[in-house]
């Protein structure tokens, strides 16, 4: 198994070249991924859009049924990271300061702010849309500024910080909808779909014994805040930015060059943030890859997570049963 760079020649000096660093960046994420599978069976391409998005500075919503192992999945990646990790279940009666924290009178007699479950480097929001809108957006502030604010002051949240978000589509009942803006925080809507019967074999022989797995911490907090100033020096071509550019547009209806599948069954399309993360998401996907620039098929790759969660289906789609993953398809 290949093994991440030691920190010493992680390549903060200024000497090291960023191909050297491209080439240390494919190494290290085989070394990140191999742990992460030494847990989760099968899942790969979930695995990837978790692991791009985190290298991207991006958030992560994970929609799947229950029994697909997206808590377990989070708290594997947040191990072989190495970094500070907290679950927070979000329920109905969860208050926005059970996840910022709060101010005390201390002994003294002194107000003294108490940091709350969000104060960690990966966080777990599970089943995110539990909990009333008010609490929700007590993320926001977080999921956009890295930072909080309590009592007038601003506290600042430790680097690297993710949000990794699950929910059930199935059970809505006692549910709150994400807003839009909300969802728009999110890099990746990733579906978690059930595994195939091989893999399901395997997972069922790997928890039904006494054995577990051990995860070890492959890479620090400055590694992966280098690899994350990393992808964003990789060079990109001004047609792949043209290219993600245009397909974001080419999901609004009633704008010049969207297709009829868009005019025909959205109300809204994706925003200018949708192709922020398509550029961003395109260089990691390269990095990943070995390739020192992304091109076009990069971008491709990443856009069906991006832009799931951010285009709104008029009612004659969700009538005739066309899925937004049918509509980026069409306009792919």
């Amino acid at each position: 198994m290949v093994t991440s760079a030691p920190k010493s020649s992680i390549g903060m000096n200024e000497r090291t070249s960023d191909v050297q660093a491209v080439e240390r960046f494919t190494g290290a994420y085989g070394a990140l991924k191999a742990e992460v599978n030494k847990v989760i069976i099968g899942q790969d391409r979930v695995v990837d859009d978790v692991l791009i998005a985190i290298f991207s500075r991006g958030h992560c919503l994970l929609v799947g049924v229950p029994g697909l192992a997206k808590t377990l999945l989070v708290n594997t990646v947040a191990q072989a990271l190495g970094l500070s990790f907290h679950r927070i279940q979000f329920t109905p009666d969860l208050m926005p300061s059970d996840i910022i924290g709060s101010e005390i009178l201390d002994e003294s007699r002194h107000f003294r702010f108490v940091k709350g479950p969000l104060f960690a480097n990966i966080i777990l929001a599970d089943e995110i849309n539990r909990t009333p809108p008010k609490t929700q957006a007590a993320l926001l502030e977080a999921m956009q500024e890295k930072a909080v604010t309590a009592a007038g002051h601003t506290y600042a949240l430790p680097e690297p910080f993710f949000v990794l978000a699950t929910q059930n589509p199935i059970e809505q009942e006692g549910t709150y909808p994400l807003p839009e803006a909300q969802l728009d925080r999110f890099m990746f809507n990733i579906w978690v779909d059930y595994p195939a019967y091989d893999e399901e074999l395997a997972v069922v022989k790997a928890t039904t014994s006494d054995v577990n797995a051990e995860v070890k911490a492959v890479l620090s907090a400055e590694e992966i805040l280098f690899y994350q100033g990393l992808v964003r020096r990789i060079p990109v071509p001004d047609n792949v930015v043209e290219y993600a550019v245009g397909l974001a547009s080419r999901t609004r209806p009633g704008r010049n060059g969207a297709p009829a599948v868009i005019n025909d069954n959205v109300n809204w399309g994706a925003g200018p943030r949708a192709s922020q993360y398509l550029v961003v998401g395109a260089k990691c996907h390269a990095l990943v890859h070995g390739k020192f620039s992304p091109d076009i098929e990069d971008v491709q790759a990443v856009a069906k997570p991006i832009l799931r969660h951010r285009i709104v289906r008029n009612y004659k789609a969700e009538a005739e049963g066309v899925t937004v993953d049918r509509i980026v398809e069409e306009v792919l």
